[in-house]
């Protein structure tokens, strides 16, 4: 579990350093990264912001 969890950070740091590579012009393949994780990013942020999304609420017991 550790392991997955390290190549999750991983690909996440990638992601940024082309984001900002790719804002500073950088070659073909890092615009794509780039755009893969902003996408990814936006993705997370609507799934967030989903109201049908079941979040735990503390009830009276």
């Amino acid at each position: 579990m550790l392991g997955l969890l390290l190549v999750v950070l991983a690909l996440a740091v990638g992601g940024c350093v082309c984001v900002v590579w790719a804002a500073r012009g950088g070659p073909r393949w890092v615009r794509v990264v780039s755009r893969l994780t902003l996408g990814a990013a936006e993705l997370v942020r609507h799934l967030d912001k989903n109201p049908n999304r079941n979040r735990s609420v503390s009830g009276d017991d």
